[in-house]
């Protein structure tokens, strides 16, 4: 699996643990699954750290909690024809490249990347949730 530097748009597949999860003492995902990096950093270590956002067919309770994918997006990607959203209430937050990046079916990690429109609107409630202290993140172990 040849791996490039991690950027904020790029859609990969990774062993998500949800927040639910993690809050009843899960340490390993039950699934792996597609994710969008939303956002990358150097820490003090030098290490590169990423943020993901999960992508599921499960509709958001609420539409303030995460977008849908455009059909014509997740067929450039190369992901199923069923309707998916990218959830912007929680996130996990992990060291590059860590233990749970997995290879797509393709073989390779990355799917692809999502439009800079879409990305633009992902972000903006992502910051929402943070500013209002309600976005729940799930650090992982190396």
């Amino acid at each position: 699996m040849a791996l490039i530097p991690p950027q904020p748009g790029q859609v990969i597949r990774y062993a998500y643990l949800w927040w639910n999860e993690a809050r009843v003492g899960r340490e390993a995902s039950t699934k792996d699954r597609p994710c969008g990096i939303i956002l990358t950093r150097v820490a003090k270590s030098g290490n590169t750290i990423a943020y993901v956002l999960p992508i599921t067919h499960t509709p958001p309770l609420n539409d303030e909690d995460g977008i849908e994918i455009p059909a014509v997006t997740k067929q450039r990607l190369r992901l199923d024809a069923e309707r998916s959203w990218i959830i912007t209430t929680e996130l996990n937050q992990f060291t590059w490249p860590g233990p749970d990046l997995r290879p797509a079916p393709s073989g390779e990690y990355l799917y692809g990347y999502l439009p800079e429109r879409l990305m633009r609107l992902i972000l903006d409630q992502v910051k929402k949730r943070a500013r209002d202290k309600q976005l729940k993140t799930v650090p992982r172990t190396e």
